[in-house]
């Protein structure tokens, strides 16, 4: 049964990273702003919270970071040269990545102590209230004839209102880089999660379901995450406090239908530009033939 306190109105987005793996392109600009064919990494995040009914995006920034505040703010001088050129159609693209009914805010991160930490500091905008967090390094495809991946996390959560984590099936050489989940199945899409472990080694993950970088949280995550001591690197771990969480009140891992393309790695980045460089309206079919012509 739908309620109206089940209703996801807020994404945080932890932009706070130096993207160090994709050094020296990230040496000025953040690794969110690298494009993936046409549209920046935190674009393609935002617009999959716009689709999931989300209107409320807080950045979670750091230093450096100050052309994903630009990038999300109207270009006036842009905006009129386009206009006086009567170029309608670009006008219209950079009109869209900031939707008249969409509010952005932007608080600090002064010190990089973590995911979990980073999700603390949107605390006093989030409020009381159950709140998406969207990791833009994860590029989510959803389905082709289907819902995006966080519209079908908010429907779910609808149902059911209680944190849910969006999780995959992970080759057993890769645990390590992932948060693992383990419980009891309850539907197709859904398992009761009754433990998390961060970062396994294969002999230690208690399966191979890995969290991917989707999640909708209840507030409570925010007493957990104070309550949770710093741990390797002196980071507060968001993996952490879930587990703390789980014990307080219930938790879903939630088996979306889509595609995950890590582009915080240089192989699933380019992977995600090839494949939706393919799939683009206009330079799909061109793309396609040159690719062809490769000796590969």
């Amino acid at each position: 049964m739908n309620h109206p306190s089940y209703t996801v109105t807020t994404a945080v987005f932890p932009v706070a990273g130096l993207g160090t793996r994709f050094l020296p392109a990230t040496k000025a600009s953040p690794k969110e702003m690298l494009p993936v064919v046409d549209k920046p990494l935190i674009q393609y995040a935002v617009e999959e919270a716009c689709a999931a009914g989300i209107r409320h995006m807080v950045f979670v920034t750091g230093r450096g970071k100050r052309a994903i505040e630009d990038h999300f703010d109207t270009a006036y001088e842009l905006e009129t040269e386009l206009q006086t050129a009567g170029k309608d159609a670009l006008l219209q693209v950079v009109r869209e990545v900031h939707p008249a009914d969409m509010n952005c805010t932007y608080v600090r991160q002064s010190r990089s102590l973590g995911l979990g930490h980073a999700v603390l500091c949107a605390e006093h905008i989030v409020g009381h209230q159950p709140f998406a967090v969207l990791l833009a390094d994860d590029l989510m495809a959803g389905p082709a004839d289907g819902q995006p991946v966080l519209a079908q996390m908010v429907d779910s959560f609808r149902g059911h209102g209680h944190s849910l984590l969006a999780v995959q099936e992970v080759p057993a050489d890769q645990l390590k880089r992932y948060g693992v989940v383990a419980g009891t199945t309850v539907s197709d899409q859904l398992i009761d999660v009754q433990r998390i472990v961060e970062k396994p080694t294969p002999q230690q993950a208690p399966s191979r379901m890995g969290v991917a970088g989707r999640y909708i949280l209840t507030p409570r995550i925010f007493e957990e995450i104070r309550q949770q001591p710093t741990g390797v690197g002196g980071e507060i771990q968001l993996t952490d406090a879930i587990a703390r969480l789980i014990q307080k009140e219930r938790v879903g891992a939630f088996l979306y239908k889509g595609k995950r393309y890590d582009c915080g790695s240089k192989e699933g980045f380019l992977q995600a530009t090839v494949e939706l460089a393919l799939q683009h309206p206009e330079m799909g079919e061109p793309f396609r033939q040159y690719l062809k012509t490769l000796a590969l």
